[in-house]
């Protein structure tokens, strides 16, 4: 009796599991956006940030430039295709310039001189510069932080200065104009997942109903209460219902309550019964 009971618990646990990594999968139906940042430890300001994207079902990744002309997005290493350049690093991963199909927008949080000067006047030959030529052919949005010093990270550390000499800061405002022109959006690093859920702020409210009613589709009743019909009662079933007549909710003979679920029943202080028959 005892190994039925671990056995169930094993199989419980890993469709929980199983429907975790689904509903991670399906939280791109809102939109999709890629983060380029200088180096790995660059994100790390932005945690709040990307917990913003996720409550609103946006999805993201992130990719870490390696150097000008190399980065990581995951463990694939993305490669520049400038003149006499390989493409990639390997047969899977993709070139540069390939990346922006693959999302709704781009997000570069920090922009410096180089980079601004070659997206202004149409030049690849870096990571950056060839994602944003590549999502400006393709129409799609592209936010870069306002609030930076045009300075590369590494150059700031190498140099010891956190800013550009005068010429160089009008010389980079220009190429920010003229980037702006492009279609290129500027907007305070603070306020970047702002404007990307504002992006998809339709597609949001188009899907906020729709969800809800499939959560309660189909819904079925026993004794004036719920009543679960399938094998597994998970906490997202229970999460999603919007009212539990009576705070009970029948099950058939045999269903497995997940461990989650029988948590959010304590918290919610619903009670689970069986059906005498499958009605």
């Amino acid at each position: 009796m005892r190994r039925i009971d671990i056995r169930e618990m094993v199989e419980s646990v890993v469709r929980e599991v199983v429907q975790s990594i689904k509903t991670e999968k399906e939280t791109r139906k809102n939109g999709n956006v890629l983060f380029v940042f200088c180096d790995s430890s660059a994100h790390e300001p932005f945690t709040d940030q990307f917990i913003k994207l996720k409550n609103a079902n946006i999805a993201y990744d992130i990719l870490f430039l390696d150097g000008e002309t190399s980065s990581w997005l995951g463990m694939q290493r993305v490669e520049s295709s400038g003149s006499g350049r390989i493409i990639a690093a390997d047969e899977y991963s993709p070139a540069a310039i390939e990346l922006p199909k693959e999302y709704d927008g781009i997000i570069i949080p920090e922009i410096d001189l180089d980079n601004a000067a070659r997206v202004a006047m149409g030049l690849k030959g870096t990571i950056k510069a060839e994602i944003i030529f590549s999502a400006l052919m393709l129409q799609k949005f592209i936010l870069i932080g306002a609030d930076v010093p045009g300075i590369k990270r590494a150059d700031r550390r190498c140099l010891k200065t956190l800013s550009l000499p005068a010429p160089y800061q009008k010389r980079f405002k220009n190429y920010a104009e003229q980037m702006n022109e492009l279609g290129v959006q500027f907007e305070l690093q603070k306020d970047l997942a702002d404007k990307v859920i504002e992006q998809f702020s339709q597609k949001i409210e188009a899907n906020a109903p729709e969800s809800l009613e499939s959560a309660n589709e189909g819904l079925q009743f026993y004794e004036d209460s719920l009543l679960f019909r399938k094998r597994l009662l998970t906490a997202e079933w229970i999460q999603a219902q919007s009212h539990i007549p009576n705070n009970v909710i029948y099950v058939a003979k045999g269903t497995i309550v997940s461990p989650l679920a029988k948590d959010l029943l304590k918290e919610k202080k619903l009670t689970i019964k069986i059906a005498k028959r499958d009605e």
